[in-house]
């Protein structure tokens, strides 16, 4: 069955109705692929390029956000491949600019993002989601902060059903135990399991 091409008033349409709504999420993600600021825009950048480019392939009505997440997880996928395979690059413009302003307050660093994620969750909480390996950070994400559905996240990872569950189950024990101690800090009881020892 081949799909008919689609005009550019109705590409622009969809990309306005149905993909646009999601650029907030794909930012959340996309930061936590790559946690720098500009490399988050241009993967949100490229993931909507590729949106618009392929929107006659996109079935309209259907869930627009889980195509736009696997756009951007193989965008992620594909430039990450490429960036191992380059040497490491250095800007002397900015390390020369580094040293000549000397001064403490000029080199500080504000991010946004980084600013509400932290009043959302604490040092701890970011800091143990971050030490996640990719694919159990990526599950996390899609499953607890973007709220995606099993199935949703498997057709976004291109992964079987089981395996999303597999990795979740993991995900979430890991940070089970990095943050036993945070949690106990802040009066927090691990009550699973003492009904039964009662009995």
């Amino acid at each position: 069955m081949s799909r008919q091409k689609i005009t550019k008033d109705k590409k622009i349409e969809i990309f306005e109705k149905e993909f646009l709504p999601h650029i907030e999420a794909l930012k959340t993600f996309a930061f936590y692929l790559t946690y720098d600021e500009d490399d988050t825009n241009d993967l949100v950048q490229d993931t909507y390029l590729k949106a618009f480019k392929f929107a006659d392939k996109y079935d309209k009505g259907t869930n627009s956000k889980a195509w736009l997440f696997k756009i951007l997880k193989n965008a992620y996928i594909n430039e990450y491949r490429k960036k191992s395979r380059q040497p490491d690059r250095v800007d002397f413009e900015e390390v020369k600019n580094y040293h000549i302003n000397d001064e403490p307050e000029e080199n500080k660093y504000f991010d946004l993002k980084e600013e509400i994620l932290d009043s959302i969750m604490g040092d701890e909480v970011t800091h143990a989601i971050n030490s996640l390996p990719p694919e159990f950070r990526t599950v996390i994400l899609l499953a607890d902060i973007e709220e995606f559905s099993y199935k949703e996240m498997a057709v976004i990872l291109d992964v079987p059903l089981g395996t999303v569950r597999s990795r979740l189950f993991r995900a979430r024990n890991t940070l089970k135990e990095a943050l036993k101690n945070y949690a106990n800090s802040l009066g927090y009881k691990d009550l699973r399991g003492i009904k039964s020892e009662e009995q």
